[in-house]
């Protein structure tokens, strides 16, 4: 049973680190992920620099990662329309656009409501018929303000990226402290109401459940696309409480121990965890 892996390290790993990495050093971070067989890499983030400085360089970045797509699916992240249009224009070959099932966390995050972002996306979504577009939704699971996310709520936003002609779906567990039974069961409620629409699962570790929650999802809900950002860095900035992401190496280790095929070297890719680690550690701290 194969599965597709998508590392965030370099867009949502770095962006909840307190330096400033250089351009350089995130083509050497994305040469040793392409290097291990990571084929899908979520690269940047097109956000205010003011507000998330680590992607002050998103444009440059993109236009130095063009030679890897080829054989690499590079995708960068946009939470309203001046992100989409600026991650368009960059040449990306999927634009990840990103809405909070929860409209207190979406405030925190994007800046206005969950009805608001759904109404600012959706008009720029609808400017670009021939991109590729990839739906996220934060807090799918758990809110660090309002709390559960219901199976119905989840549902609800699901069915608002679909309305765009949204076909492909990730689910994020934000916080990391979802259970297994409440992922399974909300998955199952999309897949059930959204049967035409692929989903996939972005899962952060606070209790050592994600890997488990992997597991069971491709083997009993045969989902087959996940993200994952090498060393675990990463996290939400805008959600208290938030835990770093699921390591890649970990949930390639864990499937690889279960037949499950992601198409990785495991060797190389903590190799490239390494090169993370010692990149961060070199890197100049942010500035107040």
């Amino acid at each position: 049973m194969p599965v597709t892996i998508t590392d965030v390290v370099l867009r949502d790993g770095l962006q909840d680190e307190d330096v400033v990495v250089a351009t350089d050093d995130k083509l050497t971070i994305a040469e040793a992920l392409a290097g291990a067989g990571v084929r899908r890499i979520e690269a940047v983030s097109f956000v205010s620099p003011t507000r998330v400085p680590q992607m002050a360089d998103a444009d440059a970045l993109i236009a130095r990662l063009q030679s890897y797509r080829a054989t690499t699916q590079i995708s960068a992240l946009a939470l309203n329309s001046k992100g989409i249009h600026r991650a368009v224009a960059a040449g990306v070959d999927v634009v990840h656009i990103a809405a909070s099932a929860s409209s207190t966390h979406s405030t925190a995050n994007a800046g206005k409501s969950s009805a608001k972002a759904f109404e600012d996306l959706s008009k720029a979504v609808a400017g670009y018929p021939e991109q590729r577009f990839l739906g996220g939704v934060s807090t799918a699971f758990v809110c660090p303000f309002e709390g559960i996310i219901s199976p119905a709520r989840l549902v609800e936003v699901a069915e608002q990226f679909a309305a765009m002609g949204i076909r492909t779906l990730g689910l994020a567990d934000t916080l990391g402290v979802a259970t297994t039974d409440h992922v399974l069961a909300s998955v199952g409620a999309v897949r059930t109401a959204l049967p035409d629409i692929s989903i996939g699962l972005h899962l952060h570790n606070a209790d050592g459940q994600a890997l488990t929650t992997a597991l069971e999802a491709a083997r009993h809900l045969d989902i087959e696309h996940f993200d994952g950002a090498v060393g675990g860095y990463g996290g939400c900035p805008f959600a208290p409480g938030a835990h770093g992401n699921l390591a890649t190496e970990e949930l390639v280790a864990h499937f690889h121990s279960h037949d499950v095929d992601t198409g990785i070297d495991l060797e190389q890719l903590i190799s490239a965890a390494s090169t993370v680690k010692r990149i961060l550690a070199e890197s100049p701290t942010l500035t107040a």
